[in-house]
């Protein structure tokens, strides 16, 4: 085992539904009767080589077409928690996206009940549950969704964010719906800068007033947008391998990530869909230090930022890095 895979981690921004093992995804395709472009398991990893970002969105939407069941998240759940603990994941904290799967129609309580199941099937990690809205279905859908949420926030859902299409549903209608989040107790996350330029980040501190932002990787367009999150310090959840793959950045080598640690921008390295994206934690971290030159201590340094962004409360925080430190890897 590698210095990368014995290090404990912290995950911030994963989604369940691309972070599961394709063994498990094989066998619900086969579920629903299979799908005559994936004859073998060796096809399904090709189905996800992507084109550019907007194939990647094709990709995602295919594959949620067989998860229909609420014992699908349940199962999907526990093995991507087990999966996770096995490569020494302490804490996360987990996007799933209910109202994706209303379609199927799955109650929004309920998934998040089966959810809580399957994770609760998994031992060596602790995860909270990020609600991800969806932009393209409007303010006015994902304020359902958000009041649904609240009756099943003892299930462990702690935030919500807003993914979908960035670059076509801006942030700031949905300003009413974070307004309403906060004060139902609800931390704040939003994607922003990765399919739309440095306008979306702005939205998302100004307008939304999100806590953290998802990516964040284009806020290099705009100097001043660099300065406000060094000024405020929100966090970014960066996924450099999920941006090389999606072709937001053209090679890891020229990922703005090295550049916002020098300017003080608080950095957090993430998987996105490490399934859909054949990635890990570990991998992100080695290939920082091969391709970006960041050292081992810089590395330990951005697991610390990790748990300081998270949304555990401040003893619990203090534990953690308390206990990461005295890891036998730690530097």
């Amino acid at each position: 085992m590698s210095w990368f895979d014995s290090l404990p981690k912290v995950e911030l921004h994963v989604h369940l539904e691309g972070a599961v093992p394709l063994a498990a995804l094989w066998e619900l395709i086969q579920k629903y009767g299979g799908d005559p472009s994936v004859p073998d398991i060796d096809a399904l990893k090709r189905r996800f080589e992507y084109r550019d970002f907007s194939h990647f969105i094709q990709m995602w939407s295919w594959k949620n077409q067989f998860l229909r069941e609420y014992e699908d998240f349940a199962l999907i759940a526990e093995l991507t928690a087990r999966d996770m603990a096995a490569q020494n994941i302490r804490y996360a904290e987990m996007f799933f996206s209910p109202s994706l799967f209303v379609r199927h129609g799955l109650e929004v309580q309920r998934l998040a009940e089966a959810v809580r199941t399957g994770l609760g099937r998994a031992t060596g990690i602790t995860v909270a549950l990020v609600a991800d809205l969806v932009r393209d279905y409007g303010p006015k859908a994902e304020a359902r969704t958000l009041a649904q949420l609240h009756e099943v926030k003892d299930q462990g859902v702690i935030g919500i964010g807003i993914g979908g299409s960035e670059a076509a549903f801006p942030p700031e209608p949905f300003e009413p719906v974070y307004r309403e989040a906060r004060r139902l107790g609800f931390h704040t996350n939003a994607h922003a800068g990765e399919a739309a330029g440095t306008v979306s980040i702005w939205g998302a501190i100004e307008c939304l007033q999100a806590e953290r932002i998802g990516h964040g990787t284009r806020a290099c367009e705009d100097p001043d947008v660099v300065q406000r999150l060094v000024d405020m310090q929100v966090p970014l959840e960066m996924c450099p391998l999920s941006n090389v793959r999606t072709g937001v950045v053209d090679k890891l080598s020229n990922h703005p990530i090295r550049e916002y640690v020098q300017q003080g921008v608080k950095v957090t390295v993430n998987t996105d869909d490490p399934k859909m994206f054949d990635t890990s934690l570990a991998q992100e971290y080695r290939l920082l230090e091969r391709e970006c030159g960041f050292t081992k201590a810089e590395i330990c340094r951005l697991i610390l930022a990790a748990i300081d962004s998270s949304w555990l409360p401040e003893q619990g925080k203090r534990e953690l890095a308390s206990e990461f430190k005295r890891h036998p890897a730690w530097e």
